[in-house]
């Protein structure tokens, strides 16, 4: 009865002061949170923002206090994944507006966009932008590739087929760092299988993470043979899907191979192809594990790519207000990819 009675009348203003008007504590720690930031000490404004969110999450619990029973129920789940998920990134969205190192106990001081400015103009930042990019296209065509293949390999039926489609699909299964330190070893030129091969052929050490190609070469193998059978599976689905009289009315019409390939399957995989490519490409574009274990970024910085240079800008000099500005500059690129990804495939259904 008493929390019914605190409700507001109907009609009532926004700004009623009652425990249920999350719209007045929404408003007021919009105001307070970012006043706070600006004006108050650091340790005073964590305290003071902390209990300003926590305002209006009591507020939208007495709201739906008996009258959202469900939304109530999700609410301890709702939580968690803000404290473990949403605040971190806020947290770091607002040190890129800070000078601010994690490795020194000197409190923030605000900077606005300093710190977009100087990862913009860095040319440290267009290098590795530039490598990434090109790892980002050889890794990708050879998944695409090589899945592509292996879909045509498997769509047929033959005696073992279960157990090398097991076999094919087990690198998915496994960790980068598995992964990574795998490749490392077996590039290794002393012991490493490949180095042993090719010293039995030729009689001398091959050493193939001594040049800029050969890395390149070593990070894009590894990362094809991890992916590769994610988009055999995608290519598979849509070959497993073609209705089979299409076929049999091809044959009758003694169309060639690729011409039933052209009309008949490529229209059933060509989404999932898109979407392969959509997939692989965000994954690449943020590839770290591989390139450092494998390589390092080596030699030099030739492989280094813009994940690893985020790790290294923030875990080894600890520029943390920069490397987040940077982090979040990549999460506004992916964004874009994302959007243009769909925004293409909704051209293409629409004039279908």
């Amino acid at each position: 009865m008493s929390s019914i009675a605190a409700r507001p009348a109907p009609g009532a203003p926004w700004w009623s002061p009652t425990p249920d008007n999350w719209r007045l504590a929404l408003i007021a720690a919009a105001v307070i949170i970012p006043g706070s930031v600006f004006v108050l000490p650091v340790d005073v404004a964590f305290w003071v923002s902390l209990a300003a969110a926590g305002a209006v999450c009591l507020t939208l619990v007495i709201r739906a206090w008996g009258r959202h029973q469900g939304p109530l129920l999700v609410a301890p789940a709702l939580a968690l994944l803000f404290m473990m998920n949403i605040f971190p990134l806020m947290w770091s969205f607002g040190l890129s507006f800070f000078h601010y190192r994690a490795n020194r106990l000197a409190p923030p001081r605000f900077s606005g966009l300093y710190y977009y400015e100087k990862v913009l103009t860095d040319p440290q930042v267009w290098d590795r932008l530039q490598t990434t990019a090109l790892v980002v296209l050889l890794t990708v065509l050879a998944q695409l590739a090589v899945g592509f293949l292996l879909a045509l390999l498997f769509e047929k039926e033959f005696p073992g087929r279960r157990v090398l489609l097991m076999l094919v699909l087990t690198p998915m299964m496994l960790s980068y760092v598995a992964v990574g330190a795998f490749f490392r070893y077996y590039y290794e030129p002393t012991f490493g299988l490949l180095g042993q091969a090719v010293k039995a052929v030729t009689g001398e050490t091959f050493i193939l993470l001594d040049s800029t190609a050969g890395a390149l070469i070593a990070i894009v193998f590894a990362d094809a043979w991890m992916w590769a059978p994610f988009v055999m599976l995608l290519v598979l689905a849509g070959l497993v899907s073609v209705p089979k009289y299409l076929y049999e009315a091809a044959e009758v019409d003694r169309a060639s191979w690729w011409r039933r390939f052209w009309t008949i399957t490529f229209p059933y995989i060509r989404g999932l192809l898109l979407l392969a490519l959509l997939f692989r490409t965000i994954e690449a574009f943020k590839l770290f594990d591989i390139v450092f274990l494998v390589t390092a970024g080596g030699p030099g910085t030739s492989t280094e790519t813009i994940a690893v240079f985020v790790y290294r800008m923030a875990f080894q000099y600890f520029k943390t207000s920069q490397s987040s500005a940077l982090a979040y500059i990549l999460l506004f690129v992916v964004i874009v990819l994302t959007n243009l990804y769909l925004y293409f495939v909704k051209q293409r259904n629409a004039e279908a």
